[in-house]
């Protein structure tokens, strides 16, 4: 007898997250690194880490993050970047076998152990992308299944119909309508100004008004995340940044709401499209349903953003947010997993 666990990831551009129907839920962030010399291999005590311990170590480390805008490094262009598209998806295989590995920890080792995993992917990816999260998977999952990380946070919701999502991340925006059935491309849309688009700007409002700070953009992701806001109620926020070597305290609040706003229009403008091109019977439904996930969800004010374009653009909008941001593509993947009949991963197999 072989023991079957079933297995959710979101291979994500800043974030990697894995749940298993074991009972283990977690996360890493996207970075892999190798010891850039024997000091720094003799310093960590190991030939790859992994996270945020690539960070806290990074002038030891050679430093890769595999995946861009959502999918695999090169995935699309393989052929006129071949040794970096092949560097990418050996450093991706490693950063999924690390999640499985920390998964799997607790399991006894002596026991056959069949791993089945949903993986998501962005909502209009391509063939090769979809086909590079295969390659990724193969010898480190058994069984493996590609699907749209919206639908996946909206199964796990159990959202099946008259719902729009909205999956924020630091690749892509994804939007998805959920009318019943398996959405199609023609229910989906991606847009790239995301995460990290909002912080190239922050970064460059910055640069622009502090000439004389010294910072990282790893500084300034950090920054974002713990202070993105997009309404005019918030208070300041005032960071200390190094002039001179001397830490010195900025106000960033105009830069950081003002990046924080350049993602509104194009995910306004995917909304609209999707609603209007809606069965009109069910469009007023959809306005009525607009759920906000991903960890750009969480930006303070977003959602009252987008309802305001919604009213402007679209007569109404009413937008909500996931109580588990981090986790709830990663969650739909895995209830996906376990809902596919057995005869399906045996068709899967033998295929």
């Amino acid at each position: 007898m072989s023991k079957i666990i079933n297995i959710g990831i979101d291979l994500g551009t800043s974030r990697s997250v894995i749940a298993c129907d074991n009972g283990i839920r977690t996360h890493v962030s996207s970075y892999v690194g190798y010891p850039k010399d024997a000091v720094s291999s003799r310093m960590l005590g190991k030939e790859i880490v992994f996270g945020e311990e690539c960070l806290k170590n990074r002038l030891a480390l050679n430093i890769f993050r595999p995946f861009m805008k959502g999918v695999l490094m090169h995935s699309d262009d393989a052929s006129e970047h071949k040794e970096e598209y092949k560097k990418a998806k050996e450093v991706a295989k490693e950063l999924l076998m690390h999640l499985v590995e920390l998964a799997m920890a607790d399991e006894d080792q002596s026991e056959k152990i069949i791993l089945r995993g949903v993986i998501g992917a962005p909502a209009l990816a391509t063939y090769n992308n979809k086909q590079d999260l295969l390659d990724i998977a193969d010898g480190i999952l058994d069984d493996v299944m590609i699907a749209s990380e919206p639908f996946t946070v909206a199964y796990g919701l159990n959202i099946f119909a008259n719902a729009l999502i909205i999956d924020i991340g630091a690749g892509t925006v994804d939007l998805c309508r959920m009318h019943g059935t398996i959405p199609t491309e023609e229910d989906q849309v991606t847009t790239f100004k995301a995460g990290d688009h909002i912080d190239e700007i922050f970064l460059e409002l910055i640069k622009e008004k502090y000439s004389q700070a010294n910072f990282t953009q790893t500084m300034i992701k950090k920054i974002k995340e713990e202070n993105s806001f997009i309404s005019n109620q918030e208070e300041s926020v005032v960071i200390n940044l190094p002039v001179n070597g001397k830490p010195t305290p900025h106000d960033v609040t105009h830069e950081l709401r003002e990046a924080c706003r350049t993602i509104v229009p194009e995910i306004v403008t995917g909304v609209k499209h999707l609603i209007a091109t809606f069965d009109p019977e069910f469009q007023d439904a959809l306005k009525q349903n607009v759920v906000l996930a991903g960890g750009g969800s969480q930006i303070v004010g977003l959602h009252k953003q987008i309802e305001k374009y919604m009213k402007e653009e679209l007569g109404f909008g009413k937008v909500t947010k996931v109580e588990e941001p981090l986790y709830a593509g990663a969650n739909g993947a895995l209830y996906l997993c376990k809902d596919m009949p057995d005869e399906y991963w045996d068709q899967l197999r033998e295929g």
